[in-house]
């Protein structure tokens, strides 16, 4: 799906604007253990598998999560958590510590044992989970203590964010405390929720809940899209929040507002591998966004990118602003059409992509009958680089290097094939014999041509030393040949039929 020009412009600039940002979360802090392994046997001790250990590794969960993904958005990030006095309070310790431009507070409770979640994982599938936790109400004076640090930091942060896991931090109406808090500051409130009773966030700016909970919530269906509006509306007027996001899944996000507005968000994901932690990077972005100083729809349609990003990843994933501002590019074009540039408009989507730290890369040819060899060497070509130009001859440079009858396909039609590949970026028409000048206004960091030219051979090889640029030639795949292409159809059209 492609987004306007407009949207596009002014969700870039949102998304450049997250280093500014300064988030508090509030939440529920816990461990994610992941023991990855192989099964080829069934214990005899038990119908249970045997998984043999091959490699294992720990990282934030929770609210943790959350935190990760502020971390990847380049914000400043102040948290504030409980943990008991154990090994995974410690090695919680030692990962925030480790993330850039994060301060934290983390309360000990004594006797609590801090939440470890430790997954079994064989061939790519959790075979098991093995949760160790305490789930109740964190004391009252463990939360005093958390509420003073909480209130002392916050004249330095936008937005808040309470990441509620039902582990207790939020629970038996402290929710309220820190939203209370906030509101004190005149700070807006985003809400990642859990459970069925949401007056415990009555008075927050935004809750956002998937459609299992608002249904539950409310007790309404939400089967259909009228269903869930109502919903929707229901849930947001019963506590007193200003704007509603509900993650709906493959249907995408609906947002409303007390006001009456509403706006649907379709699912951007091309693959969904999965889903875990998407919820914390979609609070994350939404956070990160409204501290940085956007609307709400903004926020929320940049969260959506992001969520569209994360459930293509493996595991429990995190997104960056450079991954948004990628995706965003993407879909602003709208047909192959608009992949086809003028020299100046290479050059000024070049400097940005270069402002961004893309690598661009270049190649060059006529591309006339466009073949799997074809293919084959731009998708090679792009695996290599963030961004692929494609520089084509044009009519009457291709006539000058393939003789007459060449090319078969005029230059648009030509340039239309090309741009309509997913591995092409950017095409752009030349008329010289070589496109040594455009390489040297260009300057790509990774020149390509096929193994067929030695090194010295390739136009402009030579400079690429100058600005740090690579050659790559790429093996060509045998028995595909335009040119013979072209003899083949020459030779065996159908003759004129005879005249009556």
């Amino acid at each position: 799906m492609s987004a306007s020009p407009d949207l596009t412009r002014r969700l870039t600039a949102v998304v450049e604007q997250l280093h500014h940002a300064t988030v508090c979360c509030v939440g529920d802090i816990m461990l994610d253990h992941f023991i990855y392994g192989t099964v080829s046997r069934i214990s005899p001790e038990a119908p249970v598998p045997v998984l043999r250990i091959e490699r294992q590794h720990s990282m934030l969960g929770g609210a943790g999560n959350a935190i990760r993904n502020l971390a990847a958005l380049t914000c400043a990030v102040r948290l504030f958590s409980v943990t008991g006095d154990d090994s995974p309070a410690a090695e919680i310790h030692s990962m925030l510590a480790s993330l850039p431009r994060c301060t934290f507070h983390l309360e000990h409770e004594a006797g609590r044992q801090t939440t470890l979640k430790t997954r079994y994982v064989a061939e790519g599938q959790q075979i098991m989970r093995a949760d160790l936790e305490s789930t109740h109400a964190v004391p009252a004076q463990v939360v005093d203590a958390l509420c003073a640090r909480f209130a002392a930091a916050l004249p330095d942060c936008g937005v808040v964010l309470l990441s509620d896991y039902a582990k207790g931090l939020l629970a038996a109406g402290y929710a309220q405390r820190f939203i209370q808090i906030a509101r004190d500051a005149g700070k807006p409130v985003i809400v990642d929720p859990k459970g069925r009773d949401f007056r415990r966030y009555d008075g927050a700016t935004l809750v956002k809940p998937n459609l299992k909970e608002l249904g539950e919530a409310v007790g309404l269906p939400v089967a259909t899209e009228a269903q869930q509006e109502a919903a929707a509306f229901r849930l947001a007027a019963e506590i007193d929040v200003q704007y509603l996001l509900v993650t709906c899944g493959a249907a995408g996000m609906l947002l409303v507002s007390q006001a009456g507005e509403v706006r649907r968000l379709p699912a951007l994901a091309r693959e969904v591998f999965d889903v875990s932690g998407a919820g914390d990077t979609v609070a994350a972005v939404l956070a990160a966004a409204l501290a940085s100083g956007a609307g709400v729809c903004d926020a929320a349609e940049a969260a959506n990118i992001a969520a569209g990003l994360v459930v293509a990843k493996h595991g429990t994933a995190i997104v960056t602003t450079t991954e948004i501002v990628h995706e965003l590019q993407h879909r602003s074009v709208s047909t192959a059409a608009d992949k086809i540039l003028s020299l100046h408009q290479l050059l000024d989507s070049a400097a940005g992509w270069e402002k961004r730290g893309l690598r661009v890369g270049f190649t060059n040819g006529c591309f006339d009958l466009l073949h799997p060899g074809h293919l084959a060497l731009l998708e090679a070509a792009r695996a290599k680089c963030d961004r692929l130009v494609v520089a084509l001859n044009s009519d009457a440079s291709a006539t000058r290097l393939k003789g007459p009858g060449r090319p078969v396909q005029n230059e648009m039609a030509r340039a239309l094939v090309l741009a309509s590949l997913r591995c092409v970026d950017a095409v752009v028409i030349f008329d010289d014999d070589t496109p040594l000048s455009l390489i040297r206004q260009l300057r790509p960091k990774l020149l390509v041509k096929g193994r067929d030219y030695q090194p010295h051979e390739v136009v402009g090889a030579d400079l690429l030393p100058t600005w740090g640029g690579e050659l790559l030639l790429v093996d060509l795949l045998s028995g595909h040949s335009t040119t013979r292409t072209a003899s083949r159809l020459a030779t065996t059209s159908d003759p004129a039929p005879p005249h009556p």
